[in-house]
């Protein structure tokens, strides 16, 4: 005779959001599984995203990297959602965890629109949706792409919602990616994809009237141009500062586009910074985060909203918190890992 593993409820405060965790699953994946969102990015205990302050229970931490959580961390009582496991009825802090039951997870099969080269390590992917279905995300949100061999990759959605019928995605080369892989070198236009979404708790809290920091490395770009796109079309005039950060020139894969949005909206400011850039480069220069702790001094009465690689996200978490007197609750982060 089998024994069912033992199910603790779990309590997210300050929103009294809960949900049920078996001994055996992580909080994160009890969270996903039940429709409950909570940001979260490498899923292993790398990136630092999911942590969160256990107030009351007993928690077993798993098995997660020294750089995410470290041992005064652990003295107050922090984990990592993602490694983490219940070993009793636990309350937890995390200001930004909602129920996402009224945007149903749909799985759907798209096909491929258009394939545009956007930079040398960049693919920008459209998506057309079946005439006869309806998909339903907020902005900042992400889908997960499903492979044949049963693994998926996950994406986020770089159009706004309010464009109709198709999905834009930006596809970054990974060495030996087995879906990148097929994007850069065998993937044509009418290809049919399984996808599945949407996903995630990084979107625009639209419920806010504070001025909005938006901080991007990389291909972390795609969610922030869906955010800002969306608020154009919802006319939302809240002022907007897009922090940009590449390695050189060359990866800012769609840099007219951002300047066009300052260019002729008032409430819309673009800084691109460059981490190593060309002496003729005129911009910012150095790490982006580091440009914004530059620029502002003080964000208590700022949201900020960063994606793209985990070390950014973590550098702009820790260091907007503790030097620009960042409201935690008022960071809003997805970290991207890139898998082989």
């Amino acid at each position: 005779m089998f024994s069912r593993p033992m199910s603790y409820q779990i309590t997210l405060q300050p929103g009294a959001v809960q949900y049920v965790a078996e001994a055996d699953e992580t909080l994160l994946e009890a969270a996903l599984r039940q429709g409950v969102s909570i940001p979260y990015g490498c899923k292993n205990g790398a990136c630092c995203v999911c942590k969160t302050k256990l107030l009351d229970g007993k928690a077993d931490l798993g098995a997660y990297q020294p750089h995410a959580l470290n041992a005064r961390e652990i003295e107050e009582g922090k984990l990592l959602l993602c490694t983490a496991r219940a070993r009793s009825d636990l309350t937890l802090e995390n200001h930004q965890a909602t129920r996402q039951s009224e945007i149903p997870v749909k799985l759907m099969l798209a096909k491929i629109k258009t394939l545009q080269r956007a930079a040398h390590d960049v693919i920008i992917l459209s998506l057309q949706l079946p005439a006869h279905e309806t998909f339903t995300f907020r902005a900042g949100q992400y889908i997960d792409i499903l492979l044949p061999e049963g693994q998926r990759r996950s994406y986020s959605i770089a159009s706004a919602p309010e464009q109709a019928g198709t999905l834009e995605l930006h596809i970054r080369r990974v060495p030996n990616g087995l879906f990148t892989g097929r994007v850069f070198e065998a993937m044509k236009e009418k290809d049919i994809l399984r996808f599945e979404g949407p996903r995630g708790g990084f979107f625009l809290r639209e419920e806010s009237d504070k001025p909005v920091i938006l901080i991007a490395s990389g291909t972390g770009f795609a969610p922030i141009k869906s955010i800002v796109e969306h608020t154009l079309a919802q006319n939302i005039t809240r002022p907007l500062r897009i922090y940009w950060g590449c390695r050189a020139q060359a990866d800012l894969y769609l840099p007219a586009l951002p300047a066009a949005w300052a260019a002729e909206h008032p409430h819309i400011r673009f800084i691109p910074v460059l981490s190593a850039a060309d002496a003729d480069w005129r911009g910012r220069a150095g790490f982006v985060h580091q440009a914004v702790l530059s620029d502002y001094p003080d964000l208590s009465r700022h949201e900020v909203y960063a994606c793209g690689n985990p070390a950014m996200v973590d550098s702009a978490r820790r260091e907007l918190v503790a030097r620009c007197r960042l409201p935690e609750k008022s960071f809003f982060a997805d970290a991207f890992t890139f898998n082989a």
